[in-house]
C-alpha cells in the first residue's frame, strides 16, 4: 500500500452535539489537517445526509461511513447512496463502511438477526461491488435477490471503496479477502497486531481503526467510560474480541452481575485497566502517546473517536482533536 499514515475523525461519538455540529467538526478537521471524516448509522442520524452536509463546508475531506448495517440497507440502496455522495464529491475518496449490526439495534428497526453473518457479509459485498460497477445486475443469492438493477449515477474513475467492520478472526480474514479496507473498533492497541495477522490471511485490505480518547480527568469520566464499555461488552461479538484482547475477567464478571440484575456491580466490573486500554482519558501528552500506539501497532489510518466527556462537550472534543494531530507529527 505504501501510503503515508494520515488521521481521520468520526462524528460517531458526537451525536450529543446535534446533527448540525458535524459541519463544525468538518471545518475544524480541515483546519487541523485531518484527512477523513466518518460517521455511523444505527438509530440516530442518517450517515449519508450528515456526510453530504459536511462535504459542503469541507470539500477536501475524504468521506466515510463506519458503519452502515447490512441488515438495514439493501446493497442497491447502499450503492445508490454512496454513488450519490461520490458524484457530489468527485475529488475525494468515499469509504463505504458496512458491517453486521448488533441484535439490539436490529430489534429497534424490526429487522431479523442472522445466524450466518460471514455468509451474509460475503454476499453483501459481492452484490454491492456489482451494483457500484454501473452495469445491469441480476443476482440470486441466499440473502438478496436483484433483477436488472442498474445504478443511475454515472461515476468517473473514482468510485466508492468498500470497508468492512470486523472484530473476530473469521470476519477479519473475510475483510482482507473481499474488501478494500477493514475497520477495527473498541480494540486496544496491544491487540491490533493479532487482528492484522487475521486480515492478512485473507488479503491486503487497508487497516483503519477507531481510536477512542478524551483529554480530561479519568476520575471524573470513569463513569461515562464504564457505561460506554458496558453497552459493547453485552454484545456477543464485542465480548469475544474483548476476551481475546485480555479482558475476559472483566467481561465475565460484568455479564454475571448483569444477569443477576445488578447493574451497578456490572459497571464496577469494568476495570480502570480496561478503560485506559480502550476508552482512554488523560492529559494531552498521554492522549498523543495513546493515538501514536495504534500507528506503531500497524494501523494505516487511525480514526479518532473523541469522547465528549466533560462540562463543555465541544471544548473537550476540540482539545482532543488538536491533541491527536500531534501523534502524526513524529
Amino acid at each position: 500500500m505504501g501510503d503515508a499514515v494520515s488521521l481521520g475523525v468520526t462524528f460517531g461519538s458526537l451525536a450529543v452535539l446535534g446533527p448540525r455540529a458535524i459541519m463544525d467538526i468538518a471545518r475544524l478537521a480541515t483546519t487541523l489537517g485531518y484527512r477523513s471524516l466518518w460517521t455511523v448509522e444505527a438509530t440516530g442520524t442518517d450517515a449519508f445526509s450528515l456526510l453530504g452536509a459536511a462535504a459542503a463546508v469541507a470539500p477536501k475531506l475524504d468521506l466515510a461511513t463506519g458503519i452502515v448495517p447490512v441488515q438495514l440497507r439493501s446493497p442497491p440502496l447502499t450503492a445508490m447512496s454512496a454513488a450519490s455522495l461520490q458524484a457530489l464529491s468527485p475529488d475525494v475518496d468515499v469509504w463505504l463502511g458496512v458491517g453486521v449490526s448488533a441484535p439490539g439495534i436490529l430489534r429497534q428497526h424490526g429487522a431479523p438477526a442472522t445466524n450466518r453473518p460471514i455468509a451474509m457479509m460475503r454476499e453483501y459485498v459481492a452484490l454491492l461491488r456489482e451494483c457500484l460497477a454501473g452495469e445491469s445486475v441480476t443476482f440470486e443469492g441466499d440473502f438478496w435477490q436483484v433483477k436488472r438493477f442498474q445504478l443511475g449515477v454515472r461515476l468517473g474513475e473514482r468510485r466508492p471503496k468498500i470497508v468492512m467492520a470486523a472484530l473476530n478472526p473469521q470476519m477479519l480474514k473475510l475483510a482482507g479477502e473481499v474488501a478494500d479496507g477493514v475497520l477495527l473498533n473498541y480494540i486496544p492497541s496491544s491487540h491490533v497486531p493479532s487482528a492484522i495477522d487475521q486480515v492478512r490471511k485473507g488479503g491486503d485490505a487497508r487497516i483503519f481503526a477507531y481510536v477512542h480518547a478524551a483529554v480530561g480527568d479519568l476520575e471524573r469520566s470513569a463513569g461515562s467510560a464504564r457505561r460506554d464499555l458496558f453497552n459493547y461488552a453485552m454484545a456477543d461479538g464485542y465480548a469475544k474480541m474483548f476476551r481475546r484482547a485480555g479482558f475476559a475477567v472483566e467481561v465475565d464478571a460484568l455479564r454475571e452481575r448483569q444477569a443477576a440484575r445488578d447493574r451497578d456491580g456490572a459497571l464496577a466490573a469494568i476495570s480502570e485497566r480496561m478503560i485506559q486500554a480502550i476508552d482512554f482519558v488523560g492529559s494531552a501528552e498521554e492522549v498523543t502517546r495513546f493515538v501514536r500506539a495504534y500507528v506503531d501497532a500497524g494501523v494505516e489510518h487511525p480514526v479518532l473517536m473523541p469522547m465528549p466527556w466533560g462540562d463543555d462537550r465541544f471544548a473537550v472534543t476540540e482539545s482532543t482533536m488538536r491533541t491527536a494531530v500531534r501523534a502524526m507529527a513524529r
